[in-house]
């Protein structure tokens, strides 16, 4: 009977010496059984932007990064145009300013070449820079059509080039912030990089690029400038520039 009452306390003491799992043990099972917990803290990757004439769009920095911040004014956005705006925002402005800087020089070469010197159509295109375009239309309406023409093909060649196809914009533009739906420029486009180098003067080195699109934005931010006022200049004056 005393036997019988103290193997229950025999057991008992005997289970206390075996070997029981620890909880560093049953921590370190749970921890490998998942592998989601490793990642949790981890951001999820940002994307990825196609690398252009030595370019990558960098969210972090002024204007992505693109050329065109120079001295004096540096970072000059008073009025924070390109503040929280996506990538592809930032690349439609940057188009948008090459593309008028172009235009605003030659117009500027114009108005200070064909006011004193108009040898075309027999000199009967005279007066104020601002007339002339009106006065061409009337003297050969020909030449006035093909001129229209040309800058119809021309604007087309540069639309087919640097933008995607206004359904496939609708279709990608769904997930851009600032949407602009119909308009999206390619992703492998530089801005203002149609093609067009019939000289090869664009450089093959990037930071070489850089500067020359540098050049060129300083010399069309000036002339934007220079013909704005030329072209109100004769607008209130009536008058040719000289």
């Amino acid at each position: 009977m005393k036997t019988a009452i103290l193997i229950p306390f025999i057991a008992s003491g005997a289970a206390a010496f075996a070997p029981v799992p620890s909880k560093v043990q049953v921590l370190r099972v749970s921890m490998a059984d998942s592998p989601v917990a490793e990642t949790e803290g981890e951001e999820p990757a940002g994307p990825v932007y196609a690398t252009v004439n030595g370019w990558t769009a960098d969210p972090s920095k002024f204007c992505l990064g693109l050329p065109g911040a120079i001295g004096p004014l540096g970072e000059f956005d008073p009025v924070g145009f390109t503040s929280d705006l996506s990538v592809q925002e930032i690349k439609r402005y940057r188009e948008a300013e090459v593309t008028h800087g172009r235009v605003a020089m030659l117009a500027t070469v114009g108005y200070l070449v064909a006011e004193p010197f108009h040898p075309l159509f027999n000199g009967q295109v005279s007066g104020p820079a601002n007339s002339h375009l009106g006065q061409v239309q009337e003297i050969a309406p020909f030449f006035f059509a093909w001129l229209a023409s040309s800058i119809a093909v021309a604007e087309f060649f540069r639309a087919t080039t640097g933008w995607e196809s206004p359904v496939d914009a609708v279709s990608k533009n769904k997930e851009v912030e600032g949407k602009t739906w119909l308009t999206k420029l390619n992703d492998d486009y530089y801005p203002g990089d149609i093609g067009f180098d019939p000289l090869g003067l664009k450089p093959s080195d990037p930071a070489e690029f850089a500067d020359m699109q540098s050049k060129e934005l300083s010399h069309g931010r000036l002339a934007m400038l220079a013909a704005f006022g030329m072209i109100v200049q004769e607008q209130v004056t009536g008058s040719t520039l000289f």
